[in-house]
């Protein structure tokens, strides 16, 4: 299917996508890095918003460290499909649809970046007792971000490229 790529860009949210869509939708093409990474900086987002405020809420309620994380995962897959549904939605699909294309296309994706992610920070030495005043904890959660952008993306590259992911996703900005 043919279209302008300025139309796709008004009505869609992943930028860099132009001219993919009857490709990567069907599991057939290429798929850019570009592609892969702008996918995966989607579902980066959600997660960091999700983990900070899971941080903050678990330090401000004076939880332990195994409750705030498991909060902040709770949180991170919670903001990584409400950013994915936010964009369907716009797009007129109704919310059972756009439920499940949020599911299909992030769920991979954001296990895998809180896979890493956590795994960075339950490893560190220290990372786990740094406060959210210490800059220790957001340098660590900085580097941790970064691991799991770096690892995620050639996971959502190999996803869209099947017509998985943020392929599936892509389908509803048209």
């Amino acid at each position: 299917m043919q279209h302008d790529a300025h139309a796709e860009h008004a009505h869609h949210t992943h930028e860099g996508h132009e001219g993919h869509e009857g490709h990567h939708a069907h599991g057939i093409g290429k798929v850019s890095w570009r592609m892969a990474a702008q996918a995966t900086l989607h579902c980066l987002t959600g997660c960091a918003i999700g983990e900070v405020l899971g941080m903050v809420i678990g330090t401000a309620l004076g939880w332990g460290n195994v409750e705030t994380m498991i909060l902040a995962i709770i949180l991170a897959f919670f903001f990584g499909y409400a950013l994915t549904l936010r964009g369907v939605l716009k797009a007129g699909v109704d919310f059972k649809t756009a439920f499940r294309v949020a599911l299909a296309a992030d769920t991979l994706s954001i296990a895998v970046m809180e896979l890493i992610d956590n795994g960075v920070i339950a490893f560190w030495p220290g990372a786990m007792d740094a406060h959210l005043s210490d800059p220790m904890f957001w340098s660590i959660l900085a580097i941790a971000l970064a691991a799991a952008f770096v690892i995620t993306t050639p996971v959502n590259k190999w996803m869209i490229g099947r017509g998985k992911g943020h392929a599936v996703v892509h389908q509803y900005h048209h």
